[in-house]
C-alpha cells in the first residue's frame, strides 16, 4: 500500500450482499413467482428468478464466503500459476459489515476512508432474466429499492450512499421511481450498461422513448451510474454457457465471455454519444463503476472518425462532449495513468470494489496505483471527484 495521503479518500465502488428477503419483502405476493423466489436442490439454496435457476453466484446466502480481494493474485497476472479455484477455498463467516450498516460504517472508518458508494451484488444481475415481463421488472426494481433504503438508505452518516436500482423497461415507471428515490435523498442512480427490453423490443438507453426519464435526471442534476452487471452478452458461439463455471473452476481454459463486462460498457457508452445525448441533456453526468477503462482509446478514434465522416450530424466534437460529461472508473489492474491522459485527472474515480472477489483486499492498497500521479491529481482521483458527482447539481432557472 502507498503511503496515506494528508486526506480521507472516498471510494466509489463499495458492495453490500444482499438480505436474504432482499427480493421478496416489498414484492407483492402474487408477483413473487415472477420475480424472485429460493428454492432448495440437493441441499443448497438457489435463487429462481422469473422461474429460472441463477447460478451466477455459487452460494446467495453468503455464509460462509471468500475474502475480500481473494482473485487479486489473480488478475495481477497469476505470478504463482494457480487456478481461480484455489484462491477461492480460504473462506469465512459472513462479516458483518457485509450485510449491516452500522457494523459498515464503522469497518469504512477503518480503512481509513471517508466515504462509500455501495452497490448491489445480485441486484445488477436479475433484470437479465427478468427482461421479457416487464411487469415483473419493475415489481423486481420498487420491491428492491424499497428493501434497501429500510436496510442501508441512500445517505447513511453522511458515510454511505447506497444507490436505488432503475431500469428503463416501463420508461412511466422508472420516472415515477427516479421521483421517489430523489424524494428519499439519492445521490446517485444505478443501471446495468445494456440495451434496454420494453414492451416494444429491445431499444437504445439513448433512445428518444425514454427522453422524459433523462430531461428529469437532467433536470434533477443527480449522477447516473452504469455498473457492471448481467448485461445479456452471449458469446456468439464462441464459448459455452456459464461464466464462472469455465473460468472460476478452472474445467476449461479461458474464453471471451471474460470481456462480457468491458464489452458492454464500449457499446453502452458510445451509443450515449453518437446519439447525442449530451447535446440533448447538458446536465447529464455519468460515472462507468467497475467496466473497465482499456477500451477507452478505440472509443474516442471512433467517435473521431464518425465526427470527420459525419460532422453535421454532431453539434460539438464527441470526444470533448464524453471527457465533461462522463468520469471514468478503471479496473485497479487497468493502466489508470493511460486513462487520466485520456480522461484528464479530473474525470477518473477510484474504486475498489470490497468486499468482492475480485477487487483489492484493502481498499487503499490502490494508492499504490497512483503514486505516481502528483499530490493534487492523486486528490482529485482519490476523493475530491467522488465528492463532486455525490452532490446534486440541479438545472438552475
Amino acid at each position: 500500500m502507498g503511503d496515506v495521503p494528508g486526506y480521507v479518500p472516498f471510494d466509489c465502488d463499495n458492495h453490500y450482499y444482499e438480505a436474504e428477503d432482499a427480493f421478496t419483502r416489498h414484492v407483492p405476493r402474487e408477483m413473487q413467482p415472477r420475480v424472485v423466489q429460493w428454492a432448495e436442490i440437493e441441499g443448497r439454496r438457489h435463487h429462481v428468478v422469473g422461474g429460472t435457476i441463477s447460478r451466477a453466484v455459487a452460494n446467495p446466502t453468503w455464509n460462509p464466503i471468500a475474502r475480500p480481494g481473494a482473485l487479486h493474485d489473480y488478475f495481477r497476472g497469476n505470478p504463482e500459476g494457480r487456478s481461480p479455484r484455489e484462491y477461492l477455498m480460504d473462506r469465512e463467516p459472513l462479516p458483518a459489515e457485509y450485510v449491516d450498516r452500522d457494523a459498515r460504517a464503522a469497518r469504512i472508518a477503518e480503512q481509513g476512508l471517508e466515504a462509500v458508494w455501495l452497490f448491489p451484488t445480485l441486484g445488477v444481475l436479475y433484470e437479465e432474466l427478468l427482461k421479457h415481463d416487464i411487469e415483473a421488472v419493475g415489481a423486481f426494481m420498487v420491491g428492491f429499492n424499497r428493501w434497501l433504503v429500510e436496510d442501508w438508505g441512500f445517505d447513511f452518516k453522511d458515510t454511505i450512499f447506497a444507490s436505488p436500482y432503475i431500469s428503463l423497461a416501463d420508461v412511466d415507471l422508472a420516472v415515477t421511481e427516479l421521483e421517489w428515490c430523489l424524494e428519499n435523498g439519492a445521490r446517485t442512480i444505478v443501471m446495468r450498461p445494456a440495451a434496454v427490453w420494453t414492451a416494444a423490443g429491445p431499444r437504445s438507453p439513448a433512445d428518444p422513448v425514454f427522453d422524459p426519464f433523462w430531461a428529469r435526471v437532467d433536470e434533477a442534476g443527480i449522477t447516473t451510474v452504469v455498473h457492471a452487471g448481467d448485461s445479456g452478452y452471449s458469446a456468439q458461439g464462441y464459448a459455452g454457457d456459464g461464466f464462472a463455471a469455465s473460468v472460476f473452476t478452472g474445467r476449461r481454459g479461458p474464453t471471451i465471455k471474460a470481456f462480457n463486462i468491458e464489452r458492454a460498457a464500449h457499446d453502452w457508452l458510445i451509443t450515449m454519444s453518437l446519439s447525442g445525448m449530451y447535446t440533448r441533456f447538458p446536465n447529464l453526468r455519468i460515472a462507468s463503476v467497475e467496466n473497465g477503462a482499456d477500451y477507452l482509446g478505440p472509443i474516442f478514434r471512433k467517435l473521431g472518425q464518425q465526427a470527420r465522416k459525419t460532422p453535421q450530424w454532431f453539434d460539438e466534437d464527441p470526444v470533448d462532449l464524453f471527457r465533461r460529461h462522463v468520469w471514468m472508473n478503471p479496473f485497479w489492474e487497468d493502466d489508470v495513468y493511460e486513462v487520466i491522459d485520456l480522461m484528464g485527472a479530473d474525470h477518473v474515480i477510484f474504486g475498489s470494489d470490497w468486499p468482492h472477489i475480485e477487487g483489492l483486499p484493502r481498499p487503499l492498497d490502490y494508492l499504490s496505483e497512483v503514486q505516481d500521479l502528483d499530490d493534487g491529481d492523486r486528490r482529485l482521483v482519490m476523493r475530491d471527484n467522488v465528492r463532486h458527482l455525490n452532490v446534486l447539481q440541479p438545472v438552475r432557472a
